[in-house]
């Protein structure tokens, strides 16, 4: 990797050590033949609209993010997406972007989807860039085609493809991953998976 920064290079290395430990943690917990860290081959897809999307060489699907000083992978048999974002102000556009329809929100008669309108901002942008990585696209697709729908008490939440989401993922209208959104320590951290 050309990071010129030493904090980027750093990034990168926690990183791939994240995913190769995450990919060994699935093997061994599922009964597969383990081999060392050093084994295992972290790329990215090369082009397209899913370019960047971490890949290895195993049988199983990775998502990666990082935040101030953390790296975190998930591994699993089919697709997952994953976001960590730490505590920070956000721009006004962008938080107008994330409240936007929360006076629609905190008015409705379902308990979940008022609690959504209590989700902090971060949380809210990692669930949506979670979601977003869970089919590849990470922020290549407009974020504002992900709406967040509900956030029930156990930390699980819902959502609701756009069509420009739809798009390049009609399975998206089919199916809905499972989503986990959860503040932890000044960090907010979102898991998609199927």
């Amino acid at each position: 990797a050309g990071l010129r920064r030493p904090e980027r290079r750093y990034e990168w290395l926690a990183g791939r050590l994240a995913v190769k430990h995450g990919v060994l943690a699935h093997g061994r917990r599922h009964g597969h033949r383990t081999g060392r860290t050093r084994d295992i081959r972290v790329g990215a897809v090369a082009h397209g609209l899913r370019a960047g999307r971490p890949v290895v060489n195993a049988p199983v699907d990775v998502g990666l993010s990082h935040s101030g000083d953390f790296a975190v992978a998930v591994c699993g048999p089919r697709p997952v997406g994953v976001d960590l974002e730490h505590e920070r102000r956000m721009p006004p556009l962008l938080a107008g972007m994330l409240t936007a329809g929360d006076h629609r929100v905190a008015a409705h008669a379902d308990p979940d989807r008022r609690r959504l309108a209590t989700m902090p901002l971060p949380l809210r942008w990692a669930c949506k860039e979670a979601v977003l990585k869970h089919y590849g696209f990470g922020l290549r697709v407009d974020p504002r085609e992900v709406a967040l729908h509900t956030w029930h008490q156990d930390h699980g939440f819902t959502w609701r493809p756009g069509p420009g989401l739809l798009r390049h993922a009609p399975s998206a209208g089919h199916t809905r991953p499972h989503g986990w959104a959860r503040r932890i320590d000044g960090y907010f951290l979102a898991l998609v998976w199927t």
